[in-house]
């Protein structure tokens, strides 16, 4: 059995982030999403599960950090430079936040940070393989 991984995450705003993360090319699966929360698919086995402030407070009394602080920077490959942009670009365009840190080409590897509507941090990266392993 392949593992899963479902990202869970705080949202002020659980339509606007949908709607974001529904830009970025995830879908919604209906059958795990209900008024408090919005399970996004990004792949067969990875889950982005967005969640009211009300609903992620049943899981954890740990305070939610501030739309400006970073706990995490969640990377996400693309399959070319053209899709990092494409990706940053749709981030800008749907209420989030692109190029939050400055652009990084390191020739073989290429990303920008975007940060959703509630600050998470997201990484789009587009990597050469084959020059990165040399």
């Amino acid at each position: 059995m392949s593992k899963m991984l479902f990202v869970n995450l705080p949202v002020t705003d659980l339509a606007k982030s949908t709607a974001f993360y529904e830009a970025l090319g995830l879908s919604k699966n209906p059958q795990f999403s209900d008024e408090t929360a919005a399970c996004m698919v990004l792949s067969d086995t990875i889950f982005v599960m967005l969640l009211t402030h009300a609903k992620w407070r049943t899981f954890t009394s740990r305070p939610i950090p501030p739309a400006t602080a970073s706990e995490v920077m969640l990377a996400l490959t693309c399959e070319s430079r053209a899709a990092v942009d494409a990706m940053a670009a749709a981030a800008g365009a749907h209420g989030g936040t692109a190029d939050v840190d400055p652009v990084q080409d390191l020739g073989f590897m290429f990303n920008r940070h975007l940060a959703d509507p509630d600050g998470h941090v997201w990484e789009a990266v587009w990597m050469d393989m084959a020059a990165g392993a040399n």
